[in-house]
C-alpha cells in the first residue's frame, strides 16, 4: 500500500517564517446571515504573506513576464518523480552534489537538516545552507523539473550578497518552481517516490504556501 509523507510546516496564528516577514493572522469563522440554523460557522480568514511556511515560488517572483500561480501547470508541481540529495554536511551546495545523478524531469529535494531550527532564532541566521549559482545552473542543465530545500531558501542571504539571489534567478528563469522551508526530508528515501507541492490557483500571485508531500510505493 502506498504511504503518504507530509514534508510541509503547519501555519499557525502569529508564527514567524523568517525574521522581517509579516506574521500570519488566523481568524475563526463568524456567524453571518447565511449561517445554517443550529450549526457553528465553518469559515474563517487568514491574512498572510505569500512566502509563509512551506511555499512555492514561480517565475513571476523575479521576472515581470514570468508565469504566476495561475499559469503554473500541474505537471510542474504534482506527481513528479522525486530525488532526495543529501546535503547535510554542506553549507554551500555546489554542482558536485549532483554528479552522476539522473535528474531530468524530477523534483530535486535538498536535505540539509536545517529544518531542525524551525521556529527558533537560529533558523533565519544567514549561515543557513544554500545553493551556489553554479549548482543552480547544473540543475537546470540536468533538466530538473522542481527544486526544493528544507532551509530558508536556495540562496545565500548574508549581508555581503546585498540582496542578490543568483540561484533563485537561474532556476526561475528556466521555469523551474522552487519550494522553500520543507521539512522531515529524512523520512524520504533517495528516490522511488512522487512529490506534490500544489498551491491555490491565484492570478497575480508569484508565491504561495503549499501542502508538500511525497507518495511512496
Amino acid at each position: 500500500m502506498a504511504k503518504l509523507v507530509d514534508v510541509s510546516h503547519q501555519i499557525t496564528d502569529g508564527m514567524t517564517t523568517c525574521p522581517g516577514l509579516p506574521v500570519p493572522v488566523v481568524e475563526e469563522g463568524r456567524s453571518g446571515p447565511l449561517a445554517a440554523v443550529g450549526h457553528e460557522p465553518g469559515s474563517g480568514r487568514v491574512t498572510m504573506a505569500g512566502t509563509t511556511g512551506t511555499y512555492v515560488q514561480t517565475p513571476s517572483h523575479r521576472y515581470r513576464d514570468g508565469a504566476d500561480l495561475a499559469d503554473l501547470g500541474l505537471e510542474r508541481i504534482a506527481g513528479l518523480p522525486g530525488t532526495v540529495v543529501d546535503a547535510v554536511a554542506a553549507h554551500r551546495i555546489g554542482p558536485e552534489s549532483f554528479e552522476g545523478l539522473d535528474l531530468r524531469g524530477r523534483a530535486v529535494l535538498l536535505r540539509t537538516g536545517w529544518d531542525r531550527h524551525w521556529r527558533t532564532d537560529a533558523y533565519g541566521d544567514t549561515g543557513h545552507p544554500h545553493l551556489t549559482e553554479d549548482a543552480a545552473k547544473a540543475l537546470v542543465d540536468a533538466g530538473a523539473a522542481l527544486v526544493g530545500i528544507d532551509s530558508v531558501g536556495v540562496d545565500d542571504t548574508s549581508p555581503a550578497t546585498e540582496g542578490a539571489r543568483p540561484a533563485l534567478g537561474v532556476l526561475l528563469a528556466a521555469g523551474v518552481p522552487v519550494v522553500s522551508h520543507l521539512c522531515l526530508l529524512d523520512r524520504l528515501p533517495g528516490g522511488g517516490f512522487s512529490f506534490f507541492a500544489v498551491p491555490v490557483k491565484v492570478r497575480g500571485m508569484a508565491a504561495f504556501p503549499v501542502r508538500a508531500f511525497a507518495l511512496l510505493g
